[in-house]
């Protein structure tokens, strides 16, 4: 080992072994997730999720100079329809209505007094509305039975309690929507095998005297083509996103006496839309009837606007100090919404409009989801790349140079590269300041975070791409992403580390086992078998494969081929895993079978299951001991420290170290 050196008063210590300020006990102790906010004409509500209260899930209220926590412990607002998630609570003038995590049911919150609404067993509800009219909520309804799950839309009475289905039939269902007047009511369907975002469909109804479902039709949408976020205006006009046109673009229905008609109103290589993986996503919301402000993609960056529905559509862009946004809400003139840089950790923002609607926004900061006691030095700073796969296709990735202000790496050598796999795989990585990334740039790791083929953001050829192809385009352009950087001069290429969590693990483990490129690698909760998770896996995604692999079992060979547990013995590589034991999405047996592979195969091979943890990890003492396990490892397998020095937390099987 290279002893610590001071030229010219800097510290020179080998990459990968500086000493942080930023430790995961800071991590977990200064950071939360922000999430849903509603904005009311009274107050912003959003809800915190506080890996401190083992990841409870607490709805805030936010006014003038005041914020108050509205659900007192032990409850949580969760729901687990599709195992993933949100839209689990509602904001009326005087209840707040949510789902609690531990059972599932519906309760009311009113002038703090917690009073339980439903008690259906084995049902989940979530994205859920309020019909003032009918003293009702409408909501979508999860149902096991017998290891059969039934979804639905249903309405639940509010003084009762009382279940009635309204809409039952499909596969799934998202965003029931109920206008002003409470005599129409919209939804989106879809079935297997599509995922929402492979294709969906907006239908229209209207509502009867008595709430029920009447005179049922298409509007958007089909097997093809992927609706996303349907809305109402303030003047009962259907608003939605579409991507018929390729990309994500704004819509309207127009309905006259005589005719309808769908209006684009938005164009480009933009994107507005997201992949539905959870309930209650919202990228613009209404100012008033012409005007609605609204968030895109264009390429890697993302933009704020306003659009203007006056005779000339327009749409013109918010200058900020930020570069991502989400969860837009708005209530009379003022807009609440996430936003992030990579300088700047998520913020919750509350803002105005100026009076004539132009571009001009007054913001305000109501709630930091970090706040580091740490100056700006301390912090890498994100470098767009784009590069050419081997197939001459561009793919993008967000590089993360090590960055200490009291370290630099040993002169004439690289850093170790983590190259980082999202999950989904339809998904898209941030390019936000994450105090996790720091993490481990503050200690001389650089960073890659790969947009492979099959992300989204870029339009929909580029999400097709990934169509038959996970497990190997994928692959591909991580392990291409990785020689990319070396060949730059920004990594060393015998230091080549992979990590990813979910579909992204199972991205990691592929690339351990099908390439050579890779050194070392971390699986949190990733796939290695992939029949099993055709043939377990929850409701939501057992057909997801069809579509990335093929129709299963149709193509099980296809399957067993492309599984790394089946091909074990071409890994010759350290993997660390990490996992929940109560994940009902990749079961924890698929990293006790990889672990079982490498060890007999004699490879540095390490894992961790944590209990009371999902598909996800939400206790602070979890995420701790994972960071610095995954740091332990990956400095005693590339000696980057003497392992005298190294300590690995909590209960962890090691083999072969």
């Amino acid at each position: 080992m290279n002893d610590q050196l001071n030229v010219n008063n800097i510290n020179l210590l080998p990459y990968g072994t500086w000493p942080s300020a930023i430790t995961s006990d800071l991590i977990v102790n200064d950071s939360i997730s922000l999430d849903e906010p509603r904005l009311t004409s009274q107050a912003l509500f959003y809800i915190e999720r506080r890996p401190q209260e083992n990841g409870r899930c607490v709805i805030v209220k936010a006014t003038d100079d005041t914020v108050t926590d509205i659900l007192p412990a032990p409850f949580s607002a969760r729901s687990r329809v599709h195992e993933y998630g949100g839209g689990c609570y509602c904001v009326t003038d005087d209840v707040i209505f949510f789902v609690n995590d531990s059972d599932q049911d519906i309760y009311s919150v009113n002038n703090g007094q917690v009073t339980r609404l439903t008690t259906s067993e084995n049902t989940c509800f979530a994205d859920f509305i309020f019909d003032n009219k009918h003293q009702r909520l409408i909501a979508i309804c999860e149902t096991h039975d017998n290891k059969q799950t039934t979804n639905s839309i249903v309405s639940i009475d509010i003084n009762s309690g009382a279940l009635s289905t309204i809409e039952s039939g499909d596969d799934f269902y998202a965003s029931p929507r109920i206008n002003s007047c409470s005599n129409k009511l919209c939804w989106q369907s879809w079935n297997h095998p599509n995922m929402p975002w492979d294709g969906n469909q907006l239908w229209l109804a209207e509502l009867n005297n008595h709430g029920q479902v009447n005179n049922k039709k298409h509007i958007a949408g089909s097997d093809n083509i992927s609706v996303f976020q349907p809305q109402w205006s303030p003047d009962d006009t259907l608003y939605f996103i579409s991507d018929e046109s390729g990309w994500w673009h704004l819509y309207r229905y127009l309905t006259t006496r005589d005719s309808t008609r769908l209006q684009q109103l938005t164009e480009g290589k933009k994107e507005f839309g997201l992949p539905q993986w959870v309930f209650g996503q919202s990228t613009y919301a209404f100012i008033d009837d012409v005007h609605l402000i609204c968030c895109y993609k264009n390429q890697e960056k993302t933009n704020l606007a306003i659009l203007s529905l006056t005779e000339k559509i327009t749409l013109t862009d918010i200058p900020t100090p930020w570069q991502e946004f989400s969860a837009l809400t708005a209530s009379n003139n003022s807009v609440g919404f996430i936003a992030a840089s990579d300088t700047c950790f998520p913020q919750l923002i509350l803002a105005t409009l100026s009076d004539d609607v132009t571009d001009k926004l007054s913001a305000s900061v109501i709630k930091n989801s970090c706040q580091l006691p740490l100056s700006d030095e301390h912090y890498s700073r994100v470098q767009s790349i784009r590069f050419s796969n081997r197939h001459q296709q561009t793919v993008y990735a967000n590089y993360y140079p090590p960055a200490n202000p009291a370290y630099q790496g040993i002169k004439n050598t690289s850093p170790p590269l983590i190259v980082i796999c999202h999950g989904g795989p339809t998904g898209q990585n941030s390019a936000t300041l994450d105090p996790r990334k720091q993490f481990w740039t503050s200690r001389g790791f650089a960073l890659l975070d790969v947009n492979y083929s099959g992300s989204t953001g870029y339009g929909r050829d580029y999400r097709l791409r990934l169509n038959n192809n996970w497990g190997i385009l994928d692959v591909e352009d991580c392990c291409d992403a990785a020689l990319y950087a070396v060949s730059q001069g920004l990594a060393d290429k015998n230091q080549l580390i992979i990590r990813g969590s979910s579909a992204g693990g199972y991205t990691v483990l592929s690339a351990l086992t099908f390439a050579q490129v890779f050194s070392a690698g971390a699986s949190y909760y990733g796939i290695s078998e992939l029949s099993s998770l055709a043939e377990d896996t929850h409701k939501f995604e057992s057909r997801y494969l069809d579509g990335l692999i093929g129709p299963y079992p149709e193509s099980k060979e296809l399957y067993e081929q492309r599984s790394p547990i089946n091909s074990s013995e071409q890994l010759n590589c350290p993997v660390i895993f990490f996992q929940g034991i109560e994940d009902k999405v990749v079961p924890k047996s698929q990293a006790e079978r990889m672990f079982d592979a490498l060890n007999k195969k004699g490879l540095p091979v390490a894992a961790q299951y944590f209990a009371g943890e999902q598909h996800g990890f939400r206790k602070a003492e979890t995420i701790k001991q994972a960071l610095e396990n995954e740091l332990s490892f990956y400095q005693l397998v590339f000696n980057l420290k003497p392992k005298s020095k190294i300590n690995f937390r909590g209960d962890i099987s090691i083999a072969n170290i």
